[in-house]
């Protein structure tokens, strides 16, 4: 579960590696966010693409994300909670992370981003 008071608050794009890989299922359970999930699986025909949709507690969508995705949100109102259901526990030594504005993938976010953890500013750039 994670919980961001913000508008603009942005997450991600996480993903876990071998052997913790990870599937996810994701809804938006107050107010709204706009969740992305990036295909980053060498051999799916849409590798390096991207899907964006908005989740909130008003429409009931739910977003899965599959293993070797990379996931991210940005909130779209103030006070917003969002909720996932995870394949696999977290295990710190297989997270891995893209930066949420990296122009090898392009992903437009709906609004400037106001609030991004250290950890989100700081992944690698693999577009460069």
């Amino acid at each position: 579960m994670g919980f961001s008071t913000h508008k603009g608050t942005l997450r991600g794009l996480h993903l876990q590696e071998a052997p913790a890989l990870e599937a996810k299922l994701v809804r938006c359970t107050r107010g709204a966010i706009f969740d992305v999930v990036l295909d980053l699986r060498s051999d799916s025909p849409s590798c390096g693409l991207w899907f964006g949709a908005e989740l909130s507690a008003d429409n009931g969508r739910m977003l899965y994300v599959p293993e070797r995705c990379a996931h991210g949100y940005q909130t779209l109102e103030d006070n917003v909670e969002m909720f996932y259901m995870a394949s696999e526990v977290y295990t710190p030594n297989a997270v891995r992370g893209v930066r949420y504005d990296d122009p090898r993938f392009g992903i437009h976010w709906p609004l400037p981003a106001v609030n991004v953890s250290e950890q989100d500013r700081n992944w690698a750039l693999v577009g460069r």
